[in-house]
């Protein structure tokens, strides 16, 4: 049995500070102390813990890590003194001694700045249609400053006094969803107070800005592959109902926990369809009308269907391919929910190596050469292995988010 890395204790870490303060707000609620704010208890303090220097400078967790074994073993002391009458005289001085050295790092380092609505959680469920949506929105409201890739270089954003920033790059991953809807709501200022975004609240309602957000990302997603090939950033299938023979109507949101494959599939494009795989659920996508592949006798064929327009453009905008040439493509998303390969049309249906992950952990990214040389001696097989062995970790404002 292997000890814990200090990436797993930086992600112990951080889930037990996300946990620790949405069970403080969870408990203001229940006894009737927090305010309310769109719908949710609002977070009542001016700044939260983060955990976004934890990831930056191991150093610092590394202290943290410390601090925290350090007041553990004081508070150890303390019992054992409580009932350990003759050891007192010295389990008493070690858990002072404990408490004062412990290395706490600055405060500051491990505060952020919070607004009412920073745990919030959006109610959209990153599904499909509140994508199509959010574009809509994006569309009407934003695009004129932040032009339609994000990025901000628009006429009128080059003639304000302070550019946009770029929805495109990691600063919108290093914000909490409860605080881009705060922004989008409320506006944004610079430190002399003055306006540099318009709130929306008038304007949006709630869901469409829950909607927005979802919209953000995806797009994110899709100018990222487009410009360096991947997935900068852990992005999840969006949520979509399926057909599937013999049983009801599901959500692809209750097959967590196992492998999906999706294949994206056209009436107007006909294609041939690999058998089905017993290592991963699959599903076929069409955009409209479509007919089940036909049963082959001695062959699986894959039996769950899903007819979405939504779910077409959603993924067209995630994986930075037109509507028009998507059919063919196929997925794969890991047993998280996270979309983490791609199989282009053309390319095989079958014929998978490992150099189709295009999201994955860090810690990989620095051996992505050495695994794409032996990729191919075990196709599909080395691919699962690879995906169930780097699991990637989604930290957004600090916080651990899993797909929704």
């Amino acid at each position: 049995m292997s000890l814990l890395s200090l990436s797993d204790w930086i992600n112990l870490l951080l889930s037990a500070i996300q946990g620790l303060q949405e069970g403080f707000l969870h408990l203001l609620a229940v006894l009737g102390l927090a305010q309310t704010s769109h719908g949710q208890p609002a977070w009542p303090f001016a700044q939260r813990l983060s955990g976004d220097v934890l990831l930056i400078d191991r150093g610092v967790a590394r202290q943290l890590l410390g601090a925290l074994g350090l007041t553990a073993a004081a508070l150890l002391s303390l019992i054992a003194a409580l009932f350990w009458r003759r050891g007192r005289i010295v389990m008493l001085p070690t858990a002072v001694a404990l408490f004062f050295f412990a290395p706490w790092p600055d405060s500051k380092l491990l505060l952020a700045p919070a607004e009412p609505t920073s745990f919030h959680v959006s109610s959209s469920g990153f599904s499909a249609a509140a994508i199509v949506l959010g574009r809509q929105v994006y569309a009407q409201h934003c695009a004129s400053c932040h032009a339609a890739d994000g990025k901000g270089d628009t006429p009128l954003a080059l003639s304000l006094p302070l550019s946009p920033p770029n929805l495109a790059s990691g600063l919108l991953w290093r914000r909490a969803d409860g605080e881009l809807f705060w922004k989008i709501a409320y506006g944004m200022h610079d430190r002399h107070g003055a306006t540099t975004m318009p709130g929306f609240t008038r304007q949006l309602s709630d869901a469409d800005v829950w909607s927005l957000i979802d919209f953000m990302k995806a797009n994110a997603a899709g100018t990222s592959i487009r410009e360096i090939g991947a997935w900068d950033q852990p992005v999840a299938l969006p949520s979509v109902t399926a057909d599937c023979a013999g049983t009801s109507r599901q959500s692809v949101a209750q097959w967590r926990g196992q492998r999906t494959r999706v294949i994206l599939a056209s009436a107007q494009q006909p294609q041939g369809f690999p058998l089905d795989d017993p290592r991963l659920r699959s599903l076929i996508l069409a955009e409209g009308q479509f007919t089940r592949p036909a049963p082959r006798p001695g062959a699986p064929v894959i039996d769950c269907l899903a007819r979405s327009a939504d779910a077409w453009q959603a993924l067209s905008i995630i994986t930075g391919i037109d509507t028009g040439k998507l059919a063919g493509t196929q997925l794969l998303i890991d047993r998280d929910g996270w979309l983490r390969a791609r199989k282009l049309p053309g390319e095989g249906s079958n014929n998978w190596s490992e150099s189709d992950i295009l999201c994955r952990a860090p810690a990989s990214m620095k051996n992505a050469a050495t695994a794409t040389t032996a990729a191919n001696e075990n196709g599909l097989d080395k691919l699962i292995a690879a995906m169930d062995a780097e699991p990637v970790r989604f930290v957004k404002g600090g916080f651990v988010h899993v797909a929704q």
